[in-house]
Parts: C-alpha cells; structure tokens; sequence
C-alpha cells in the first residue's frame, strides 16, 4: 500500500496492518458501504475499498489526517469520502453493512482528552475506553441488519468491556482475532501508572485483540 506520511497524522503500526489484513480476509457483501471511524491516515479505508466495498467513507477530528487520507486513496487507485467530525457525527443518518475503527484506546492520566498534538491519537480517558464505549454504543444505530463494527484495541483496555458495551448496544459480539507481544513504547512509558491502576500485569506484554458485533434484529438481553 502506498502512503505519503504528513506532518501530524499518526503513522499506521502493527495494529492498524492487523486490522487491515482481518478486513481483507472477511468476505464483504455485494454493494457494501464501510465506515472508517478515526481513519488517521487511510490505511484501512484503503484496504475497504481494496477489498471490495462500493463505498467507503473515512473519518476523522484532524483535518490533516482527512487530507492524509483522501491523498493516500488516490495514490492507491482507490475512491474514499473523507470526511472530518467526531466519530459518527458527520453520518449521523446514513448505515454501512460494515464499520471499523483503530480509535485511540491508550489509557492517560487523566480523563481530559488533547485537542491537538500527538497524543490526541494516543489518549481515550483512564481506563482507555473513551471512544471504544461511545462506537459501540452508537454502531447498531449506524448498521445495516446483517451489518458488523470491528473494533482493534490493546486487552489493557478490557476486551470483557467491549464485549459487553456491543452486546448492550444491541449487537452479537466476539473476539475474532488475537496476538500477545510486547508493549509498545508509549504503553512501555506508562506502565507503572497501568500497574497502580491495575490494568497491567506484572509481565511487559499485551495482547491485541479485535472484537466484532453484528447487528441483530433486536437488542441482546
């Protein structure tokens, strides 16, 4: 995949090429529309649109990484609407047959979220869930029946409560795919903070999981 790299959108890691492969390995239906929530620079609309969607729409907060996103489209041979606004908020009333998201998900000291910098793409509140809880919340409102969100996080930030925030959003949920290693460097940075909040265990690892909910004809139980 072709990027240009752009002075202030985050670089795609391991986990935003582990999504994109897990896209790429799902079958999409015919005509399928995707939704690329917190799309940084485009890695996976890019591999939406690869895959086969009819539509791919990305979003975004930065205007960069929206830039970031329509130029690395067009480098790729691929069309995507790149869009900026928080979350959901720029679709609020259109439905996709699939959504994912690589949302910020690294636990911060303080529930405060940056509106500008590096670490906007890093932080989510202390517990890392700021975003993961709000998409799925609000994603079954946002899919088609049959229609599935596929959310990637570090197991830090609960795989337990992903689980069960899609589940209480109305959707059929499971982890899909799983990988331990290492903590990355800004993990590694705050691990005795992670340790005192006792969301990290004495081993300097994690585990990268990626959790899927379809949506279902009535909210689960």
């Amino acid at each position: 995949m072709r990027r240009i790299p752009l002075p202030g959108v985050f670089k795609p890691l391991s986990d935003s090429h582990m999504l994109a492969d897990q896209i790429a390995r799902d079958p999409l239906a015919d005509g399928a529309r995707v939704l690329d929530l917190c799309a940084g620079s485009g890695v996976l609309a890019i591999a939406a649109a690869r895959a086969g969607a009819v539509e791919v729409t990305a979003i975004d907060v930065s205007l960069r990484a929206v830039i970031a996103t329509w130029v690395n489209a067009r480098l790729n041979g691929v069309t995507v609407r790149a869009l900026r606004g928080d979350l959901f908020e720029p679709v609020r009333d259109e439905r996709f047959d699939l959504i994912v998201s690589n949302p910020p998900y690294i636990p911060s000291a303080g529930e405060q979220l940056p509106e500008r910098g590096p670490r906007r793409a890093l932080d989510a509140g202390t517990r890392g869930r700021a975003f993961l809880d709000r998409i799925c919340a609000a994603a079954r409102d946002h899919l088609n029946p049959g229609g599935a969100v596929l959310l990637i996080h570090s197991s830090i930030c609960s795989e337990r409560a992903t689980i069960d925030a899609m589940r209480g959003g109305g959707l059929e949920a499971r982890t899909v795919f799983r990988r331990r290693g290492p903590l990355g460097p800004v993990l590694s940075a705050r691990a005795s903070m992670l340790r005192n909040r006792g969301l990290l265990a004495a081993e300097d690892s994690e585990e990268i999981v990626i959790v899927r909910g379809v949506r279902v004809s009535e909210p689960v139980a």
